[in-house]
């Protein structure tokens, strides 16, 4: 075994069996915030089109009944540079001046510039206080005429297509489709500069982009109609983690191939090697803790106690595994100690991944990071 798989497997042990006897903060001492006849603002760093919208959309209002008070939870999208424009508003905010009332939804496109060194990056996570953390997974689709060229799982038929595609760029969390594809030997150009993948989506609607991929979220309620016109075609998914740490079905689509069927069943397309082992890596780092919601840099013990309970509060809802698969898709929604280790392996990368993934982008894309 690699010293990248060791790496990756006590962060795929630390995400997915999470040791019982670990406390979490919620159960510490505290004794809560009363939130009541305020108003709580969650600030989205994407534009209102794409999966985080939907997610902070879904849980905005439980939020409101669990919160002790029941304020009112209002989302605010401020998009701009791939998510780092809102993160690095958040970083500037304090706990003391917003009194519990401002709340951060990050996106695996914002952990990606983080990860990788983006000089535009003015944020740190080890300041911020996680109170929930989101699994999640994603889809990649294509034009019925496009989706007709795969011979079964084989996308070698692909070759011949110049592709565009919608992207936020290319250090954000679409590194992860775009890798996938340059694996496949699938000639992909990207269009970069949209503010969610929301927009991206457009574009493949519009017919000005003819490949597309949408996390859970975002293919549920925004793709699913067009697959079921016949104007969309999924390809595959990223897939899901076991316990061990290896790739299977995404339980949200359990009948959708991984990539990494798809890479194994294309000639020329590797599912070992260090191309193999960055895209894993960086899959790790931006589905499986995708979305996380944070307070800001000194937030009482108290704050983070209300919040933690009151997202387990919605978690142990009798209705929430049922209102969550068509919202949101089947994935671990974590609180506490395990909120804590997925935000550790979200934001940390082998380094002979980010090495691989620094050079990547300077040869393929001309992004310097140095």
């Amino acid at each position: 075994m690699n010293c990248i798989k060791c790496i990756q497997g006590m962060a795929f042990a630390f995400v997915l069996a999470i040791s019982a006897h670990l406390s979490s903060p919620a159960t510490a001492a505290g004794h809560g915030i009363d939130l009541a006849g305020k108003t709580i603002e969650w600030i989205i760093p994407f534009s209102e089109t794409g999966g985080s919208a939907k997610w902070a959309n879904f849980y905005a209002p439980l939020l409101s009944e669990a919160l002790p008070g029941n304020p009112t939870v209002v989302v605010k999208f401020m998009p701009g540079a791939g998510s780092t424009k809102g993160a690095n508003w958040f970083q500037e905010q304090t706990y003391d001046d917003s009194e519990g009332t401002l709340i951060f939804g990050s996106s695996g496109s914002t952990q990606f510039p983080y990860l990788l060194g983006d000089p535009r990056v003015r944020y740190e996570y080890n300041d911020w206080n996680v109170v929930l953390a989101s699994g999640t997974g994603g889809v990649a689709y294509l034009p019925p005429d496009q989706a007709r060229k795969m011979n079964g799982l084989d996308a070698s038929g692909l070759r011949d297509t110049d592709f565009i595609y919608g992207s936020q760029g290319a250090t954000r969390l679409d590194l992860v489709p775009l890798l996938a594809w340059e694996m496949l030997g699938l000639n992909v150009e990207p269009v970069f500069g949209i503010k969610g993948r929301g927009d991206g989506r457009l574009m493949f609607e519009r017919g000005e982009a003819n490949i597309d991929y949408q996390t859970s979220s975002s293919f549920l309620k925004g793709v699913t109609p067009l697959v079921e016109e016949g104007s969309a075609v999924p390809m595959m998914s990223w897939g899901a983690l076991d316990a061990n740490g290896d790739i299977v079905r995404d339980p949200t689509f359990p009948d959708m191939p991984t990539f990494k069927e798809v890479c194994d069943a294309t000639p020329g397309c590797e599912t070992n090697g260090e191309q193999w082992d960055a895209w894993k890596a960086f899959f790790v780092a931006g589905f499986p803790a995708q979305k996380m919601v944070f307070l800001p840099a000194g937030a009482s013990n108290d704050a983070i106690v209300t919040y933690t309970k009151a997202f387990e509060t919605i978690k142990a809802r009798d209705d929430f595994a049922e209102i969550s698969k068509g919202r949101l898709g089947v994935y671990p929604q974590m609180t506490g100690s395990k909120a804590q280790t997925a935000l550790m392996s979200a934001t940390n990368v082998p380094m002979a991944a980010k090495e691989f993934v620094v050079n990547w982008l300077k040869d393929r894309y001309g992004v310097s990071l140095n």
